[in-house]
Order: structure tokens, then sequence, then C-alpha cells
């Protein structure tokens, strides 16, 4: 009897052993992930701080092991790490949608950019710029504009003629109006 009570002690202990080990070497790994901090070099910090203050906005798919961002010359990665830190930071505001980093400069972080890049004040990011267009208009203000001013078809009636009857033929149809069905059961 002694030595079945033994064995499943061994064993118990054992196995407490084996688990104890894994579960060191897990929390090892974590700490060891969350001490690596991301080396970029210059040169891609300052293509992405260059895209971004140029463009105001910038995005960036969720795909870590993309080689590069499809509009800068570096890896993906690297744009998506430069951001977090950016919003951490509240330079940048986030939005994510469909599997998409999207990311557009706040005022604190269009300052940090022009110190950081050495550009005068009166140089801003696209976002911010006013189009040649005159004040007061909106694209596509004229066209396709009935005497409704409503919509971008005239109004009611799309600028077909009328409320929906314009586009209607004149032989009856099915629906209303038109011939009537019987149903014979």
């Amino acid at each position: 009897r002694d030595k079945t009570q033994r064995q499943p002690s061994f064993a118990k202990r054992h196995r407490d052993f084996t688990h104890a080990l894994i579960r060191r070497s897990l929390v090892e790994q974590k700490r060891r992930r969350r001490r690596t901090n991301m080396l970029i070099s210059k040169a891609n910090r300052n293509e992405v701080y260059k895209y971004l203050f140029k463009e105001g906005v910038v995005y960036a798919k969720k795909d870590y092991s993309l080689p590069q961002h499809p509009d800068i010359p570096v890896p993906n990665l690297q744009v998506i790490k430069l951001m977090q830190s950016f919003k951490s930071k509240e330079y940048v505001k986030e939005i994510f949608s469909w599997q998409y980093y999207y990311y557009y400069l706040t005022n604190e972080g269009i300052e940090y950019l022009r110190e950081y890049l050495n550009l005068g004040p009166d140089v801003v990011p696209d976002t911010l710029k006013k189009s040649a267009r005159p004040a007061g208009e909106r694209p596509g203000a004229d066209a396709g504009r009935g005497a409704g001013g409503r919509g971008g078809f005239g109004g009611r009636g799309g600028g077909r003629g009328g409320d929906r009857e314009g586009y209607r033929s004149e032989r009856p149809a099915f629906g209303r109006g038109g011939e009537k069905i019987l149903f014979c059961f």
C-alpha cells in the first residue's frame, strides 16, 4: 500500500513542477515581449513623419507581416508602431475599420511634426489647405439642381418631369393601376 500512495504523490509533484516551469517560462516570454522596443531607423522614421505631415492622414492595413506599406517605402509594422506611439501622445487620432487603421493628425501633432521636421509655420498638411474654389460654393452645387433645389437630381422626381410619372409607361402593367391578377385555387 505504501508504494501506491507514493507513486501518485511523485506523479503529482512531477506534474506540479512541470506546470510551474511552463508558467515561469511563459511569464518570462511575456516580460521579454514587453521589454523589447522596436528599433526604427531614423530614415524610416523621417519618411513616415514626412508623409504624415504632407497628407495629414495615414492608413495602414492590420497586417504586421506586410513587407512594405503601400504608400511609404517602410515596413507596414513600423508605420503601425510609430502611429501607436503618436496615438499615446495624442498627436494622432485612430479609427479602426475593416482591418485598416486610419490615423489623422491633431493640432498638437502638427506642431510636433513642424518642430521635428524644421518646417515653418506657413507649411500645413493637405487636409488643412483651402482649395482653389471660390468660398461659399460646395462641389457640385450647380450640377443637376432643379427648381426645387433638393438632391442631386432636381428635387422630387429626379429631373424626370414630375413626381414619378415621367418614367412610367402608358400601357398597363402589373401593380397599381395595372391588370387585375386572379388567383384560382
